[in-house]
């Protein structure tokens, strides 16, 4: 083949690389990093004036057959005591303080449950598997665990209900077949509609956004922002979807992602989701030393609201009040979460209920103390409840 034509061929095939890979993510038929299951974007808001629907009778769904692992000959510990491990993605930031909490509150109210919490200090997959690996070694009557990898993670928790311990997940599932029960902060669908939601009351329903997450394939925030593009493509056909961007669990990262996001789109760029407990506030800070929160002064004075870079996003309360009523007060004006204490809390109730016999394959429901009646959904999740918005009118209030 002539040389020159041979070049002249792979710089077009490098040029059509280029472009593909340089398509808004929303230009994808799915977001890459969620699982295959399938999206179940929820109704779009009614338009103003627009009348109710008129309720009709449904049939009552079907509940999914329960998908769950079950231990190997576990021992009868119904009412006796029984030590626990939590081992969670990582310690040290505040989102897993506050399951910790829920967790020591609950084991005090049931009175014949310990329970220690041991993770890693970063979110690795590895020593999150070495460290649950060590826990089969010792023995433990039941493993608690927010998956860092749903896959990865699947082999040695399987090797824990094999070893005859209980398994029950939070905040991040693992193959259900790994585990007995996973508890649901909240359904994949509530998250996208709250997040999406609240990001077009800010900035429009024809605005730009980015996204700043953890990894692509860590496992909720995963099926969150697949739930968000199909939710967004389903309401808001004409919000533009830049890019989304990887930051770990780690603050300086988060920080610096959100700061090249906002020097490589400037004022394409009108809104950021932090995925993330540690991607939200980073990003927010990000915002703030970029001069680009909606209250910022320089912006007022040249009143030039769009140049305002909105932040929504997951995180815990005290991580973002500076933003919401404090020192930058208005930065951000919604926080989308869920209550972690409340989180921790019952995934030990669930616990507790598993080795006492009272939750089982099948059942609808359990009780899970000053949380009530908690649901069973998808066969062999707990869902904790509907997704919760901290505001400048009740983020106060909370302290975790």
């Amino acid at each position: 083949m002539n040389r020159k034509l041979l070049v002249a061929l792979l710089l077009g095939v490098v040029m059509v690389l280029s472009f593909s890979l340089a398509l808004p993510v929303a230009a994808q038929d799915r977001w890459d990093g969620a699982d295959d299951l399938p999206v179940n974007p929820l109704d779009c808001p009614m338009a103003e004036g627009e009348a109710m629907p008129e309720a009709t009778e449904e049939a009552p769904m079907d509940m999914p057959a329960y998908d769950g692992g079950q231990p190997t000959n576990a021992p009868d510990l119904a009412g006796q005591p029984i030590v626990l491990v939590d081992v969670p993605k990582l310690v040290g930031i505040g989102y897993f303080a506050a399951t910790t909490l829920g967790q020591a509150q609950a084991a005090e109210e049931l009175g014949n449950v310990t329970v220690t919490t041991d993770a890693p200090t970063e979110a690795n997959i590895d020593d999150q598997i070495a460290v649950i690996d060590n826990y089969i070694t010792q023995g433990v009557n039941g493993i608690l665990f927010a998956a860092n990898d749903p896959v990865a993670i699947a082999p040695v928790l399987t090797r824990a209900l094999e070893s005859g311990i209980h398994v029950v997940g939070y905040d991040a599932n693992s193959e259900p077949g790994a585990r007995e029960w996973f508890v649901n902060q909240a359904e994949f669908n509530g998250i996208g509609k709250a997040m999406v939601d609240s990001m077009v009351a800010e900035i429009g329903a024809d605005g730009s956004f980015a996204i700043v997450t953890s990894t692509f394939t860590t496992p909720n925030q995963a099926r969150w922002i697949a739930e968000m593009q199909a939710y967004q493509e389903k309401c808001y056909p004409e919000l533009t979807w830049l890019e989304t961007v990887e930051a770990q669990e780690d603050n300086v990262l988060s920080f610096n992602q959100a700061t090249t996001l906002i020097n490589k789109y400037g004022e394409e760029l009108d809104g950021i989701f932090g995925m993330t407990s540690v991607a939200t506030p980073a990003a927010a800070e990000a915002v703030v030393q970029a001069g680009l929160c909606a209250v910022d002064a320089a912006n007022a004075a040249a009143g030039s609201p769009e140049a305002a870079v909105a932040v929504v996003g997951l995180a815990t309360p005290n991580a973002m009040k500076p933003y919401v009523t404090g020192d930058n007060a208005g930065c951000v004006k919604s926080v989308v979460l869920w209550n972690p204490v409340d989180l921790g809390y019952a995934a030990v109730y669930v616990m507790r209920a598993v080795v006492d016999g009272t939750l089982k394959p099948g059942d609808a429901t359990v009780e899970a103390g000053r949380l009530g009646t908690l649901s069973v959904v998808n066969g062999s999740e707990v869902l904790l409840g509907p997704p919760f918005i901290y505001t400048k009118d009740n983020i106060d209030g909370f302290d975790f």
